[in-house]
């Protein structure tokens, strides 16, 4: 189950599916959905194009890539920012292959509200890395997608987060603890500031490091609980793969 340090809010949900654990989580009065992954255990992966190079964008059509192969989603969400062709807008590495750069400078929007971070799956372990140490670290990510801002670096709040900022919109980001076995998802179900947003994060979800991966556009697919957010296309996706159950 979700380790939750929460004082100020409470869990009102929760389901376990075999590949993920989601619960519903209210934190200072802002509702929120909650995904914990095993990263040591399970099959979490990044999505953007199909075999034949062409964008997937839906949750359905991951799982369609994936039925071939007896696999479906158990979980996922949006996983960065992309441009309007949904292309990434930072690095991202898709089954080892480096589709697109790191991208160490700042630049207009969310994303170049530095520092921002890399989110990274491993062998057995997921991490959020800010960008500058991914760069010096450069870990051998077999996934890998850049976003930003990020919402806590080693356990403190972005410098440049405003506590009576009116910047509101559903978010949705992913923390991982220092062992990189936990990988938990986050996404608002009420409008939340960056501010409101990193201290679930910090203070509820027990992560030191986590990274916002987009606002307005968030979505959620958790199999388990009947839940497939839909709309436009999106770029990257992240996901927890499972096998199809035999009949």
């Amino acid at each position: 189950m979700i380790r939750l340090s929460v004082t100020l809010g409470a869990v009102v949900w929760a389901a376990q599916a075999g590949a993920v654990t989601c619960e519903k989580l209210t934190h200072e009065d802002k509702r929120y959905t909650i995904c914990e992954v095993d990263a040591a255990s399970e099959d979490l992966r990044l999505f953007l194009n199909d075999e034949n190079g062409d964008l997937l964008g839906h949750f359905s059509s991951v799982n369609e890539a994936l039925a071939p192969d007896g696999k479906r989603l158990a979980f996922a969400m949006n996983a960065g920012m992309y441009h309007d062709d949904r292309s990434p807008v930072g690095h991202f590495v898709e089954d080892g292959e480096e589709q697109m750069r790191v991208i160490p400078n700042a630049g207009p929007g969310n994303f170049g509200l530095l520092p921002n971070g890399v989110f990274c799956i491993r062998d057995g372990r997921a991490d959020v890395f800010e960008t500058l140490d991914y760069i010096e670290r450069v870990p051998e990510c077999r996934f890998a997608t850049q976003s930003g801002p990020m919402l806590v670096i080693d356990g403190e709040l972005h410098p440049r987060f405003l506590t009576d900022s009116t910047s509101r919109y559903i978010r949705n980001g992913v923390g991982t603890n220092a062992e990189g076995t936990r990988a938990v998802f986050a996404i608002s179900e009420d409008y939340v500031t960056f501010h409101e947003f990193g201290r679930v994060f910090r203070d509820a979800l027990d992560t030191p490091n986590a990274l916002f991966l987009d606002g307005n556009i968030s979505r959620m697919y958790d199999r388990a609980n009947n839940r497939s957010d839909i709309g436009f296309s999106l770029g990257p996706i992240v996901g927890v793969v499972e096998n199809i159950p035999a009949n």
